[in-house]
């Protein structure tokens, strides 16, 4: 979920899921914008997601591996998809096609901005001249450092997903409960707490990432929205207040993972001690 234009300015190679809306198959973040994804949301369309199969990763991973260049994949958690595996599977075959070829695919066990922090961080080691085994082993050791505190508007979006039950859902949007969200170290996405209303939502995702951030030079904070740029900005305002970091990227949620949240999700990503 980092921007397409930092992405393109770095050279870096995409591998996106795909949603299925409307009868419309569009690859992520590719075809409709944030608005108009979640607007067609918010009037009641109910996208479903797929993950890239193994195939689509050979295609994909072969003419960079043709070019002469090696590959670090860093993949979307392993706990809410099955693309890692995917990709893992392409590269063990496409290790034996090509004998010389070096293809390291990583499970962030991260997700949207999580694992685009990660990803920036491994992009500086990069720039910096580490080597890819180098990078690997830092993304190894730090995958479970990038903490993901997240709350959604809607809680009827969690329920589709199976993470809360229906009865929830209702009476949870009867009394504006909202839930608050992270990924666990098996990279799935738990429920951990709730607030009464929106903006204790907001002020409490960044409590929990200035706690993990103790002890931690944070540089950069990472902060996704899915169409509701007033609030990530206020949530960016408290993050500089409360970590004092004055680097703070934010950016729409994909629409993969979007179609999970629905309309309305702020997070905060950062590094700390725990998830």
């Amino acid at each position: 979920d980092l921007s397409k234009e930092f992405l393109e300015e770095k050279d870096i190679t995409v591998l996106s899921l795909s949603y299925i809306l409307d009868g419309v198959t569009y690859r992520d973040m590719d075809g409709l914008s944030g608005k108009e994804f979640f607007d067609k949301l918010r009037n009641g369309s109910l996208p479903t997601t797929s993950q890239v199969n193994p195939e689509e990763a050979h295609a994909v991973f072969e003419p960079i591996v043709k070019s002469g260049k090696d590959i670090l994949h860093i993949g979307f958690s392993s706990g809410l998809s099955g693309t890692y595996n995917s990709c893992r599977i392409a590269a063990e075959e496409l290790m034996e096609e090509y004998p010389d070829s070096k293809l390291v695919v990583i499970d962030s066990l991260c997700a949207s901005m999580g694992e685009g922090l990660l990803l920036y961080k491994a992009i500086e080691l990069k720039e910096q001249g580490k080597s890819l085994e180098e990078i690997a082993e830092w993304v190894e050791e730090n995958k479970l450092h990038i903490c993901h505190n997240v709350t959604v508007d809607d809680l009827h979006h969690l329920h589709r997903g199976g993470r809360i039950s229906k009865a929830t859902a209702v009476l949870g949007s009867m009394v504006q409960i909202k839930p608050i969200i992270h990924v666990d170290n098996e990279g799935r996405l738990q429920v951990i707490g709730k607030e009464r209303g929106r903006k204790k939502s907001l002020n409490k995702i960044v409590d929990m990432a200035a706690e993990q951030a103790k002890g931690w030079e944070n540089d950069l904070v990472l902060i996704t929205h899915g169409d509701c740029i007033e609030e990530a900005e206020y949530v960016a305002g408290r993050v500089r207040e409360k970590l004092g970091v004055d680097h703070i990227l934010i950016n729409n949620i994909g629409t993969v993972i979007g179609s999970h949240t629905g309309p309305g999700v702020v997070a905060v990503f950062c590094m700390g001690e725990k998830r």
